[in-house]
């Protein structure tokens, strides 16, 4: 199968040292058809606002074949679209009117684990020897599952099938994962770049990255199964952790690289790896590796100047080891939204909706003043940066959504405990005063998947486009400037003299930026002209809770 001819992105082969990259959550961004569910034929009416907006690349959600048992992430075809979402040609119509407006394209591969609905799969119940090699089939403990490890959604992490053997997943049962010792299960994945590189395809976000090896043998992890400890599931206490971050990967990734060399526009990768710690992760980006990683230390900082600048410090002297540039990250699809988490106390490293402070506790109005600020920062901080979708109008996790109406499967596997992702995964609003708010067609016959609340009235892009002080107006003013500033995007910063509380640093030729998280304003640098601000300066000084960008 093929997708027809493309329009070929700009040459440059670096540009994803410096990119600002927006995340493009393809069930949630535009519905084009009108059946409550986003798809391509949105996502091409809506380019436009990618554009304006200044990023320079776009990264989609997993768009091909998919029972949807984890929204998209159990494919059941890796070269092939979702009918759900559209069609080739529409694919390939997308690929080439993004580069034809400047953008790159990237895609999400999922290469730890297949849908159990894959032909392999299928041919593996079916008792085709080859096809059950790809997978990891065992044999149980007595009555019980071959070891302790546990999904990442809960409970066990094996299923029993009809002859009595079991299977790993590490998320959902609908999710098997493959055996990354079998040849083809390599030779497979190199051919699935190679077909979407072919169409035009710019490069891949790689879907848990650090967990497609497993240790000989499947050891336990030594914890018991009814016991609540997260280092089942993550690897920072576990340098020897038997299934997240293991040695072998690297060769796997290896063989990756010189796929994207072969071809000369610089094809890219970018790691979602969940790892101990910066050393870990440089491991990844080595030179004949992959690119770039995900930065979750920083997404999970703390709302405080010595804990944002340490974090920002290792990132910048552990990526200089090996020529590799930092990658910023406020939100994603598995997260609950910044906003959210900053306009609550005490949120640092609390990622999900289980472990943050009650909703009580949330005051919108902070979350939102602080993520204007916490935008500049990252946007001035060398390297580069992920937008999620809904970033740039200021969105707040929708805590409140109906149970009957969760998806995420952590709901499921929980037993109705853990409220899951769904929260940030609600529908973009594009205008209007009422749902659907511009994400479906006028007149639409199907209501959005997951309802939107009333008050995104106020945030739409229709209404922020009118708004000098909306948060889309800033997005756009700031990415205008990281793009006109010869200062911003890849580089060094020096870190200049500051208040307790404050963070301030230059980057050559020209460029400060300070950011305030003291308990009152702070006095600007002497003859700075003022760039850009999160908020209107008081009395020529930067009120708390803020950030500037200065010239010199």
């Amino acid at each position: 199968m093929t997708l027809g001819s493309t329009v070929e992105a700009p040459a440059t082969t670096d540009w994803w040292r410096s990119a600002v990259v927006y995340q493009l959550y393809i069930r949630s961004f535009a519905d084009g058809d009108g059946d409550g569910v986003g798809d391509i034929a949105g996502v091409r009416a809506r380019l436009p606002h990618l554009r304006d907006l200044g990023v320079d690349a776009v990264w989609i959600n997993p768009w091909y074949p998919s029972p949807m048992a984890d929204a998209g992430y159990d494919v059941s075809d890796y070269r092939a679209i979702e009918p759900a979402f559209g069609t080739s040609a529409e694919a390939a119509a997308l690929i080439a009117e993004a580069h034809a407006l400047g953008l790159r394209v990237l895609l999400d591969i999922v290469p730890n684990h297949t849908s159990d609905q894959h032909a392999w799969f299928q041919a593996a119940l079916g008792g085709d020897a080859a096809a059950r090699a790809r997978y990891l089939f065992r044999p149980g403990r007595g009555d019980g599952p071959p070891n302790d490890w546990q999904s990442v959604f809960g409970g066990p992490a094996w299923t029993r099938v009809a002859d009595g053997s079991w299977y790993l997943h590490l998320f959902d049962p609908g999710q098997p994962d493959l055996d990354w010792t079998n040849a083809e299960v390599v030779a497979e994945f190199e051919s699935v770049l190679r077909f979407w590189f072919d169409q035009g395809v710019d490069g891949f976000r790689i879907d848990v990255a650090h967990g497609l090896v497993k240790a000989e043998g499947l050891p336990d992890v030594g914890t018991p199964l009814d016991a609540a400890d997260e280092e089942m599931l993550e690897p920072a206490h576990r340098p020897d952790h038997p299934f997240w971050d293991r040695d072998g990967v690297h060769e796997i990734y290896r063989g990756w690289r010189e796929v994207a060399d072969s071809y000369p526009e610089g094809k890219v990768f970018v790691a979602e790896a969940w790892v101990g710690s910066n050393e870990r992760l440089t491991r990844y980006l080595r030179a004949d590796e992959l690119h770039t990683a995900f930065n979750f230390p920083y997404l999970n900082a703390p709302w405080d100047a010595s804990g944002l600048r340490a974090v920002i410090d290792e990132s910048l002297s552990t990526y200089a080891t090996i020529d590799a540039p930092a990658t910023w990250v406020l939100s994603n699809h598995d997260v609950v939204r910044h906003v959210s988490r900053l306009g609550r106390p005490h949120a640092a490293g609390r990622h999900s909706l289980s472990t943050l402070p009650p909703i009580e506790t949330f005051d919108r109005e902070l979350g939102t003043r602080r993520a204007r600020a916490a935008a500049l920062l990252m946007f001035a901080l060398p390297g580069s940066a992920y937008v999620y979708q809904g970033d740039e109008l200021g969105l707040w996790e929708v805590e409140d959504l109906p149970e009957a109406v969760l998806q995420d499967p952590t709901w499921r596997r929980s037993g109705h405990t853990e409220r899951g992702r769904d929260g940030c995964r609600v529908p973009l609003p594009w205008s209007g005063a009422a749902a659907p708010f511009g994400f479906s067609p006028a007149g639409a016959a199907e209501e959005p998947w997951l309802p939107q609340p009333a008050d995104f009235a106020g945030v739409t892009v229709a209404a922020q486009e009118t708004d000098a002080g909306s948060m889309l107006a800033l997005y756009r003013a700031a990415l205008a400037l990281r793009h006109s500033q010869p200062a911003l995007g890849g580089g060094e910063l020096t870190w200049r003299p500051a208040e307790p509380g404050v963070l301030a640093f230059d980057r050559a030729p020209g460029f400060t930026c300070v950011v305030n998280l003291s308990d009152g304003p702070v006095a600007l640098p002497h003859g700075a002209r003022v760039l850009l601000s999160s908020v209107p300066l008081v009395d020529g000084r930067l009120p708390v809770d803020a950030a500037v960008w200065l010239e010199r």
